[in-house]
């Protein structure tokens, strides 16, 4: 680990765990806090090796830029792929950690949709304390645009992108989603739509006016004008494309800040929901893709955005 991301993650750990230990915090401030730490991710970070299904193909490490977290890792199915409609998952870990490869972010979903017809593509990008949200957004998005170019030799079709992230990764989709001219001027082609799983900060203003963790600090800064910039609730002013905020019911503010959002985009008339569901954070993520209600009500919204999507779903 370099010198200056090791003593990044000092403070931000000597923080946390500041906050955590206080014997009493007045009011409701402590579980707020601990809802907020589960928001940005701060779960262990897991790093057992994904086990997919037998003939899935990966390509490791395509490049999109010159950085070396500026990879994404690119599953094909056995039997290759034609025109397939590509899930483009972008990960979580509070904007400082996490990786593509992940067995939380892409094992279940890998095993559920590649085999189905779909490719599945996992990104990279760089974090703090060296990159900020907003520059981490336009990572994605060029990330998203290196993608569709490449997406024909991939036996893929660079119309049928669906943008998905989880957690940080979440708030990256979501905002791309609320401002596509980000996603456009790298030169990203538009996309089929958005999934958003428990994003991290729907509503940067909110977070950063009440009680935070650190880790909101050194993602947001203290300038207003910023906080503005990197929120997908403010940033939403014109009808973009579907999308579904996946959101736990478990966390106090989890799915009012999605209804929010989706309020706000209902106002825009632009096709959005939220789905509820009785998981934690990282079950949000790890069981998407396993069998049941909670995968077949994403596959839902899904089918929804194109009928060569819905056609590959229907596949058993």
């Amino acid at each position: 680990m370099r010198p200056i991301r090791l003593l990044f993650h000092i403070s931000l750990t000597a923080g946390l765990l500041g906050m955590l230990c206080l014997p009493v915090l007045a009011g409701d401030l402590g579980p707020r806090l601990l809802q907020r730490r589960d928001a940005a991710g701060l779960e262990a970070v897991d790093t057992t090796q994904a086990t997919l299904p037998p003939g899935v193909r990966v390509l490791r490490n395509v490049p999109y830029g010159g950085d070396p977290a500026q990879r994404m890792d690119v599953y094909l199915p056995a039997q290759g792929a034609q025109r397939a409609p590509v899930i483009f998952m972008v990960h979580g870990g509070g904007w400082s950690r996490g990786d593509k490869a992940m067995r939380s972010v892409v094992q279940n979903k890998v095993a559920r949709w590649v085999p189905r017809g779909f490719v599945l593509i996992s990104t990279d990008y760089r974090m703090l304390p060296g990159t900020r949200p907003i520059e981490q957004a336009r990572d994605v998005a060029r990330a998203l645009a290196v993608a569709q170019a490449r997406a024909a030799g991939w036996g893929a079709d660079r119309n049928r992108f669906v943008l998905m992230g989880h957690s940080a990764g979440a708030h990256l989709v979501g905002l791309l989603a609320a401002e596509p001219a980000l996603a456009f001027d790298q030169g990203a082609l538009p996309w089929l739509g958005t999934v958003s799983l428990d994003s991290a900060a729907i509503n940067v203003v909110a977070i950063m006016q009440g009680p935070h963790l650190p880790l909101y600090d050194a993602a947001f800064g203290d300038d207003p004008a910023y906080w503005r910039a990197a929120s997908p609730l403010q940033q939403l002013k014109t009808r973009g494309v579907p999308f579904l905020a996946v959101c736990s019911t478990r966390r106090r503010e989890s799915c009012p800040q999605a209804r929010n959002f989706v309020d706000q985009a209902h106002g825009l008339h632009m096709h959005a929901q939220v789905l509820g569901e009785d998981l934690s954070h990282r079950q949000i993520n790890e069981e998407l893709g396993l069998p049941g209600g909670y995968t077949a009500q994403v596959e839902a919204f899904l089918a929804t955005l194109d009928p060569a999507v819905a056609q590959r779903l229907n596949r058993r």
